[in-house]
Order: C-alpha cells, then sequence, then structure tokens
C-alpha cells in the first residue's frame, strides 16, 4: 500500500508535489492529516506518479486514529476531519450520515439540533463555544433530535446556565446522536461556502479504529437530499391539539385560553414554537399529519390552514402534499406556509423549486419585504428554494434575500394565499417577522393575505 507520505516524497516533498499536481500547499497539508488524497486531485496525482486508482484508494487505510483524536468526520471525496468525539458512540463502520451543513448561530444549538427541518444533515456550528446552556425539555422544537450529527470546534463547553437541568454531552448521548469537537470549522465552513454542501459520515466508534475507505464509500454512496421526501419521517402520525403560548417572563410557557380562530397546521416537520406563536396570535391549532388530504384537512372545519417548515426536497413531498394543498386554496380557506411549506404552496400555485448550491442557516439573514422596502434580520433553515421565473401569472414576489437575491416569499390574492421562506417564529433569533402571524389571522378574519 503506498502511504500519503510516500507519494509526497515521490513527488520531492511538500512544495514539489504541490507544483507538479497544482493542487497547493494547503492541499497537500490537508492530504498528510487526512492521511488520504481526496479523490478530485487522483488524475493530477496519478499523471505525475503513475500510480493507478487502486493505489490511490488504497490511501484511505484502515486504522487507529492520529494521536488525540477518537472521531473523525468523513467526506465522501476522502477528505477527513479529526477530532475528539462526545455524545453517542457509533456502530463500527458506521455513524452520523448525511448532508454536511454550517449554522451560523450564536444561540440556540437545542433548538436548531431538535429542528426537523434539519433530517438528513449533519450540522456543524461556527460559533465555537457550544455546550455553555446545557440542556433542558423546554427548548425543544420536537420530541427528537433530527440532525445526524454536530460538529464544533472547541470541546463542548460546561453548563453554566440556570434554566440547565443536564449537559449538552449527555443529552446528546442519551439520544444516539455523535458529535466531533476540535475540528477546523472555519476550514469545513469555507469548503461548504465554496463547493457546496458535500455527503460526510461522523464516525466516534467505542474501540477507537475507522475503516476510512468504508466510511467513505459510505459516504460516497449516500444519495444526497435532492429526491429524498424527509418530512414524511419527521411528522406526526396522528392528529393531536396544541395551546401552549409563546415564553414569557417569569412565568414561562402559558395557554390559549380563549381563542378567536381555528388553525388547522400540515406538520411537515413544524416546530413548536411556530406552533406557539399561532397560539399567542389567538388560534386553537389542530396538527395534522403531513400525508393528510384535502378532505382530511377541511373536515375540521378551520378558518384558517398553515404549511410548516420541515426537511428534504420540496419536489418529492409534493407528489402527495401539493394534491391536498390545491384542494384546500379551492375551498377559499386562507393559507400560510413557511419554509418547506413556503415551496409546497408555490409548487401548488404552479411554480418549481430548485437545489440551492449553499443554502441559508442561521439567525442573521438580511431578507427584504418589497411592499414596505423593510429589512427584516431572519432566521433560516433551507436548501431549496422556490424559482421565481417559474411563478404563474397572479403569484407576486413579497420578499427577497439581501445575500443572494433568492427567493423568500409569495402571495396569491386571489387565493388567500401567502408564504415566505424564513421562520417568522425567529427561536432562537430576533422578532422581526412576528407581523405575519398576525396577517394570518387578519386574513382569517376576512382581510387580504
Amino acid at each position: 500500500m503506498v502511504s500519503v507520505d510516500e507519494i509526497v516524497d515521490r513527488l520531492g516533498g511538500p512544495e514539489e508535489a504541490a507544483r507538479l499536481t497544482g493542487v497547493g500547499l494547503d492541499a497537500i497539508r490537508k492530504w498528510r492529516q487526512a492521511r488520504a488524497v481526496p479523490t478530485k486531485h487522483w488524475a493530477a496525482v496519478m499523471a505525475v506518479t503513475g500510480l493507478s486508482v487502486a493505489d490511490l484508494r488504497e490511501t484511505v487505510e484502515a486504522g487507529p486514529a492520529p494521536a488525540g483524536a477518537d472521531a473523525a468526520l468523513v467526506i465522501a471525496d476522502g477528505q477527513v476531519f479529526w477530532g475528539r468525539g462526545f455524545g453517542a458512540h457509533t456502530a463500527p463502520g458506521a455513524g452520523g450520515l448525511g448532508e454536511i451543513c454550517f449554522n451560523t448561530g450564536m444561540t440556540g444549538y437545542q433548538e436548531t439540533l431538535t429542528d426537523p427541518s434539519y433530517a438528513g444533515q449533519v450540522i456543524c456550528f461556527t460559533f465555537p463555544h457550544i455546550g455553555n446552556v446545557g440542556a433542558n425539555a423546554e427548548d425543544l422544537e420536537a420530541a427528537n433530535i433530527a440532525a445526524r450529527g454536530l460538529v464544533v470546534k472547541q470541546d463542548l463547553t460546561e453548563a453554566s446556565n440556570w434554566r440547565a437541568t443536564g449537559g449538552l454531552d449527555a443529552w446528546l448521548k442519551a439520544r444516539g446522536v455523535p458529535g466531533i469537537g476540535g475540528v477546523d470549522t472555519r476550514a469545513l465552513t469555507a469548503r461548504i461556502r465554496d463547493g457546496g454542501a458535500p455527503s460526510g459520515i461522523l464516525a466516534y466508534p467505542a474501540d477507537g479504529r475507522f475503516d476510512l475507505a468504508a466510511l467513505q464509500a459510505t459516504a460516497s454512496a449516500w444519495p444526497g437530499l435532492e429526491g429524498m421526501d424527509l418530512a414524511a419521517e419527521v411528522s406526526c402520525t396522528q392528529s393531536f391539539t396544541w395551546d401552549a403560548t409563546e415564553y414569557a417572563w417569569p412565568g414561562g410557557f402559558g395557554r390559549m385560553e380563549a381563542p378567536r380562530f381555528h388553525v388547522v397546521a400540515v406538520d411537515y416537520g413544524a416546530k413548536r414554537n411556530i406552533l406557539r406563536c399561532l397560539a399567542s396570535a389567538g388560534c386553537r391549532v389542530t396538527v395534522v399529519p403531513a400525508s393528510s388530504s384535502a378532505e382530511d384537512i377541511l373536515r375540521h372545519r378551520p378558518d384558517g390552514v398553515f404549511l410548516s417548515n420541515g426537511p428534504g426536497d420540496p419536489a418529492a413531498t409534493g407528489v402527495y402534499a401539493v394534491p391536498a394543498i390545491q384542494g384546500v386554496l379551492a375551498s377559499g380557506t386562507p393559507v400560510f406556509g413557511i419554509c418547506l411549506g413556503h415551496q409546497l404552496l408555490a409548487l401548488a400555485l404552479g411554480g418549481r423549486t430548485y437545489k440551492m448550491e449553499r443554502g441559508h442557516r442561521g439567525a442573521n439573514q438580511p431578507v427584504k419585504d418589497l411592499v414596505t422596502g423593510r429589512v427584516e434580520i431572519t432566521s433560516q433553515n433551507h436548501g431549496f428554494a422556490v424559482d421565481e421565473a417559474s411563478l404563474p401569472e397572479g403569484v407576486v414576489v413579497t420578499h427577497r434575500s439581501l445575500f443572494d437575491g433568492s427567493n423568500e416569499g409569495i402571495a396569491c390574492a386571489e387565493r388567500r394565499a401567502f408564504s415566505v421562506q424564513y421562520h417568522p417564529e425567529a427561536s432562537p433569533g430576533p422578532s422581526d417577522s412576528h407581523y405575519l402571524f398576525g396577517r394570518f389571522v387578519e386574513a382569517m378574519g376576512g382581510g387580504g393575505p
């Protein structure tokens, strides 16, 4: 077997290896750190060394981790980020498999991890101090952790918050979710920013041994989120009612006792705080599964229908969701959608969606309201977007991202429907967008969308 060090030495050292292959000194450093030549550099290496594909494949070797490391994040192209594991150990040859994404939020790591929209993803936090708030039962956005793994720069901070009932490490371990610390998250984030979100696998084996070739093969074989319906995996399986309102100091969560309207919320992966915002706006909420038909939804005789956030490809979920939404629209019932619900509404109105090169994830996303000219700082988590050029006549673009110009909101007055791509419940994040729940209430009272 030819090792990476042998390849570099054969080429005359790091500088000469970089010159001959045209990949740069930083790439050579990463080869050595990962003990593997990534597949994107194989052609250049083979051209100057005479090595075969089989030789290079074997540079991804099995064995113990480098000194001080007991966990690894293996990218589909062979790059390896070593670090120190926490949370739950992974089975031999397996781990947290999914799309590697980054989140820029400085707070709310527990809410992020339990956000169902992160199903199928391994999250890299760009904020270095993770764990200081600890964990508690009040900050959950769903009963289970949706993310498949967690990547951080520093070792987890000890819990230091009066609301903490335990530490993040123990909380992750109890829920079977692995994590890795000590990773160069700036390098990983730059990699995602420049090249898009790759597939990868987070391995934290109890015996400290890694079959990197097998892990890379598993990561490479993962099909990615495009074409994947994950809403069905995170949705509720039967209807239930919700009346808890938003957290208010010092009493905590309240109860909606005198609702003005009845809202049916279709659960494609709904966050609890969205349901709380609806209740705080004066709504009695009935939550129904993602697979509900128009008849299932309308038999509750709602004043309005809410389309929730959720994970996966909207086109895949739309196979069953779009006919149901179209049936609701035909009834004249006001509709409000966010995130995946926004994309599904666009599909139901005749538009299209697409996979973004790099998604929006974090609590610092600027969005312009094209109607008022106001700029909102929003909380977002999505890797797909609505294609504005595909929207039919009668569907108006209402909001747009100031980062990349992508669509952030639509409205259709004829169908009494509107939606936004971001999270107006904003937890974590600012409250710039809470007015949208008031707009929904106004629509149920007979006003425009």
